[in-house]
């Protein structure tokens, strides 16, 4: 039933227009990300997706996930071993990962931002 719920707003959104959403929230977030102390946003390429990645000084990336996840915020985190190529030549070990989809809201990322903001300190 979800997956079909979900096919069908897929379908009443649009392709085009819930592409486009999507990049709109994740240069939100990444812009966000970016004004944030601390904060250092891991995304390369000319064109982005939706997965923002990024780490925060002073905290393990795997910690701020639970940390975040207490306040009713989920993230992942991604390590070297399933980006080898990627995060290895960068001297990455393990970054944060937000998943963004069409259906997340403007507020949403901003609850993220300033519950970010408060643990970065």
């Amino acid at each position: 039933l979800g997956l079909g719920r979900a096919a069908e707003y897929a379908l009443e959104v649009g392709q085009q227009e819930s592409s486009e959403r999507l990049m709109r929230l994740a240069a939100l977030a990444r812009e966000g990300l970016q004004s944030l102390p601390g904060v250092t946003v891991c995304d390369i390429g000319r064109k982005r997706g939706g997965i923002v990645t990024f780490t925060v000084e002073g905290w393990e990336p795997t910690a701020l996930r639970q940390a975040l996840f207490e306040r009713e915020i989920n993230i992942w985190t991604c390590t070297v071993r399933s980006a080898r190529l990627d995060m290895e030549a960068r001297g990455l070990e393990e970054v944060c990962r937000a998943s963004l989809h069409y259906y997340n809201t403007e507020d949403e990322i901003e609850e993220f931002l300033v519950t970010l903001r408060g643990l970065a300190r």
